[in-house]
């Protein structure tokens, strides 16, 4: 152990120190927000040194892009999980609006965490622009299942879901409790939108060869 580390640090078990500093910055920065947070309080909390801290991470932005890839990775690990177990490729593409409303009944803080990032530092921060890439991975993800249902313009759809993904999340913090099943419907006709201009042709045809055909 650290020679300056605290009895907390002691108490804390098997973990190593970056991760009962991460473990600790997590609620903190998911409930406060990152300006509100000083690196002092987390060391306070977690019972970790300084001087180990900066061991670990550079900076404190260093620590809170670690707390996004960590959500980012979670996030992930339950959608897929949840992908799994359906089917129909059309449903799994609506499985986010699932795993969001399992999130909120849970009041798990951390979920709009990009969002709040994004908004919190702004787009010309270096951390605005880590939450922004994270937030592209995340409407990769939903236009990866959108071509595995065939729909039309899968990065479009992929959009469009992201701001009723968005728009839940906000709508959440409003205290709407059905939020996630409400962006679910209008997901739905999203879907169905899509599926519709599949079966469109998708090249342009006078009206000799539409006839025609």
């Amino acid at each position: 152990m650290d020679a300056q580390e605290t009895p907390q640090a002691a108490a804390a078990g098997r973990l190593s120190a970056r991760e009962r500093i991460l473990d600790t910055s997590y609620g903190l920065f998911a409930r406060r927000g990152i300006r509100a947070v000083g690196v002092d309080e987390i060391l306070a909390r977690s019972g970790v040194a300084k001087a180990t801290f900066y061991r670990h991470f550079k900076s404190k932005d260093d620590l809170v892009l670690a707390y996004m890839d960590r959500w980012y990775n979670a996030r992930s690990s339950a959608i897929e999980a949840a992908i799994r177990s359906i089917e129909n490729r059309e449903e799994a593409v609506l499985a986010v609006f699932g795993v969001l409303d399992d999130w909120f009944q849970h009041d798990a803080v951390e979920v709009s965490t990009f969002l709040h990032v994004m908004i919190e530092m702004g787009p010309d921060h270096p951390l605005g622009r880590a939450s922004i890439g994270f937030l592209e991975r995340t409407r990769e993800q939903l236009a990866a299942l959108a071509r595995a249902a065939d729909l039309s313009d899968p990065e479009g759809f992929a959009w469009s879901c992201h701001i009723l993904i968005k728009g839940a999340m906000v709508a959440d913090m409003e205290g709407d409790r059905l939020a996630a099943e409400r962006a679910r419907t209008m997901a739905t006709l999203l879907l169905e939108h899509h599926k519709r201009q599949g079966l469109r042709p998708r090249k342009f045809q006078t009206l000799e060869e539409a006839t025609r055909n």
